[in-house]
């Protein structure tokens, strides 16, 4: 099973913007868990950051013909303004789930890429990944069954 996350506009920036509201956990050290418990729970999980969105289109074409399982993505930037993303991950053959740290709602952003989710969790800090991929984990497994 191969996951993909792909890591939106200004996430790069983990651990130094904003910790107040995002933490201080870094972007290196958030990888470094999520790889460690991919392997635990034993998927392939391969992490992907972009600030450009047709950067990040062009990732997700690609984990397309690649074979790639399922999707979870923190859009971040991309979530105000990524109709070309949302278009994008409408035609995607595997499920997307989206993650986000902070409670949205209470921040009343409302990102346009979740109307194509199968899912969005949010509020939970860097735990929101944690959740995200066991929801993907157990969603695949379901569907080869």
């Amino acid at each position: 099973m191969k996951i993909l996350l792909l890591q939106g506009a200004n996430m790069t920036y983990l651990g130094k913007r904003q910790p107040e509201i995002y933490g201080t956990t870094t972007a290196a050290e958030l990888d470094a868990m999520l790889l460690a418990y991919a392997k635990q729970q034993r998927f392939e999980l391969e992490i992907f950051y972009s600030n450009i969105e047709g950067e990040a289109i062009n990732r997700l074409y690609r984990a397309a013909d690649e074979g790639v399982d399922g999707l979870l993505m923190n859009p971040a930037g991309f979530g105000y303004a990524g109709y070309a993303l949302k278009d994008c991950l409408a035609a995607l053959p595997f499920p997307y789930i989206e993650v986000h740290m902070t409670n949205i709602e209470k921040r009343d952003i409302r990102p346009i890429t979740r109307g194509v989710a199968k899912g969005v969790i949010f509020g939970f800090g860097i735990q929101s990944y944690f959740l995200g991929l066991d929801g993907m984990r157990r969603l695949l497994v379901a569907r080869s069954s």
